[in-house]
Parts: C-alpha cells; structure tokens; sequence
C-alpha cells in the first residue's frame, strides 16, 4: 500500500490511545497524596502572602 501522506485510521487510533494514556498517568500523579499536599500548600501561602 503506497504511502500519499495521510494517517490511517490506526495512526489515530493509536494517537488517541497514547493521549488517553498520558492523560492517566498525569491525573494519577497530580491528584496523589504528595503532589496534592504540595499544590495546597503553594494555594495557601499564595492566599497568606497576600493577606
């Protein structure tokens, strides 16, 4: 099959799986208990700060 330049419907599929994926993995780490205390803690002396 020659190639004319477009993706094929498995190259976005596999695009939107990769995308999915990716998008899992940053929603995990954001949303654990570390980085979650560590994003509170940078809100609360923000909102301290100017106070």
């Amino acid at each position: 099959m020659p190639y004319h330049g477009e993706s094929s419907p498995f190259g976005y599929a596999m695009g939107i799986v990769a995308a999915v994926a990716f998008a899992v993995v940053l929603y995990k780490v954001v949303t654990s208990g570390a980085v979650s205390a560590e994003l509170q803690g940078i809100v609360k002396r923000a909102l301290d700060a100017g106070m």
